[in-house]
């Protein structure tokens, strides 16, 4: 499973991929203006950071103007991923971006309908949001395994990004669940190699270490 971070944050992108396991980033409008800089400056230093996908999402609600976006996104790198909204508007967008050989990621997706619709239209991705679903009540790592069910009865090639996660057990769970991608804010990937085992093993490794070292030079 691929490792995004849902970030906008410079000091967050590099941080995360000086580990070696960061395979892209996600961003939308909130997470971008939390930065206070221009969103297009922003975007293209993520990009000089990040080899991988960055997604950049649009802002209109009508797919004459995410077309109109989509180009102006695309033109600061050529590894910009294009953020749409799952609507019939968003439909039409992702075709069209589609055909012109633009990449989408449809996001906020909530049912596996959504899914399927938006990866016949084309769409290069598609973003469940677990988190949003918990927050309601509804399972959201079921939505994850009916969408993978349903592309593998299709051999339909579009990724599934698991969005929205909220702590390591919805990382966990995404990769059990077959999800291509899952997009993770940084203090969820700080927290996935942490283990309380693992720190007390270094401590008696450390301890015993030291009074092997004592022993020997009392000697």
């Amino acid at each position: 499973m691929k490792l995004f971070i849902d970030t906008a944050n410079i000091e967050e992108i590099e941080k995360a991929n000086s580990y070696g396991v960061l395979d892209g980033v996600t961003t939308n409008p909130t997470l971008l203006s939390k930065e206070g800089a221009e969103p297009l400056s922003q975007l293209k230093k993520i990009c000089s950071i990040v080899k991988g996908p960055v997604s950049a999402e649009v802002t209109s609600l009508e797919a004459k103007g995410m077309v109109k976006e989509a180009g102006e996104l695309s033109e600061i790198s050529s590894n910009i991923v294009i953020k749409v909204p799952s609507t019939v508007e968003g439909l039409k967008a992702t075709k069209e971006l589609s055909d012109a050989g633009i990449k989408t990621n449809l996001t906020l997706c909530f049912s596996p309908s959504q899914a399927l619709l938006v990866a016949k239209a084309g769409a290069a991705y598609v973003s469940p949001f677990v988190g949003r679903l918990d927050d309601v009540s509804t399972d959201g790592m079921q939505l994850i395994e009916d969408i993978r069910l349903i592309y593998d009865n299709y051999n339909i090639a579009t990724q599934i990004i698991a969005a929205s996660v909220r702590h390591p057990i919805h990382f966990l769970e995404s990769a059990r669940m077959g999800a291509d991608v899952a997009t993770v804010p940084f203090s969820v990937i700080e927290k996935l190699m942490n283990h309380p085992l693992t720190d007390i093993g270094i401590r008696r490794f450390l301890d015993d270490w030291a009074k092997l070292k004592t022993g020997l030079e009392k000697k």
